[in-house]
């Protein structure tokens, strides 16, 4: 399980941190090169944009667009993310972001679901991104999506389940998405025993 931030709301790094440590430790197998020379060409060498870089690194040496794209972020000093500590820092700072200035009012919403799916289980993880809230178990089981101003989309992992009309279809299961139904909630008072037990009934779905 990965390392547990110590904070008050329990984050933990994101799964796609240990992809992107993979993609790091393989570098200079499948390049010929590692992270460190990579970033020591293109600050000698590249042009100035992140975008010229990703260019320049595909068209010039041979890159695939995931190696190109990744060094070439990783360049201009967006690479924190990609590491468990630098993830950790930014966590809090993704969630604050999310429910700041015009969405500031459903920060009550996001904790109320928080601290609603974190009851669950202890081994409920949540792992914020840059655009929505997700929480684990062995998988994304509900995510917590500021929507408007005044709503949050509440998602649920719960396959092809039939649902109250209340569940919104999102379509997902014919896409292959986690992410199959979705409760609109505007208040934390929304948050009743029929939202917790379609958030228990998806968080028992991943067991």
């Amino acid at each position: 399980m990965p390392a547990r931030a110590q904070n008050k709301s329990a984050f933990e790094v994101h799964p796609a941190v240990a992809m992107a440590q993979s993609v790091i430790a393989a570098m200079k197998e499948k390049t010929g090169r590692s992270l460190e020379d990579w970033l020591e060409v293109v600050g000698n060498d590249g042009p100035p944009t992140e975008k010229e870089r990703r260019e320049w690194l595909k068209a010039k040496h041979g890159l695939g667009t995931n190696y190109a794209g990744f060094i070439a972020e990783t360049s201009v000093g967006k690479g924190e993310q990609y590491s468990p500590e630098g993830y950790l820092r930014l966590a809090g700072q993704y969630v604050e972001k999310l429910f700041a200035g015009p969405k500031a009012g459903l920060r009550p919403i996001y904790d109320a679901l928080l601290a609603a799916g974190l009851k669950l289980g202890k081994d409920v993880r949540v792992s914020p991104c840059q655009t929505f809230v997700p929480l684990y178990r062995n998988h994304v089981f509900a995510q917590i999506k500021p929507a408007t101003r005044t709503r949050i989309d509440f998602g649920l992992a719960l396959k092809d389940t039939k649902t109250p009309k209340r569940l919104i279809d999102t379509g997902g299961f014919a896409k292959k998405d986690r992410i199959t139904r979705r409760i609109e909630i505007s208040s934390p008072a929304e948050i009743d025993d029929e939202v917790r037990r379609w958030m228990k009934a998806a968080y028992d779905m991943d067991a």
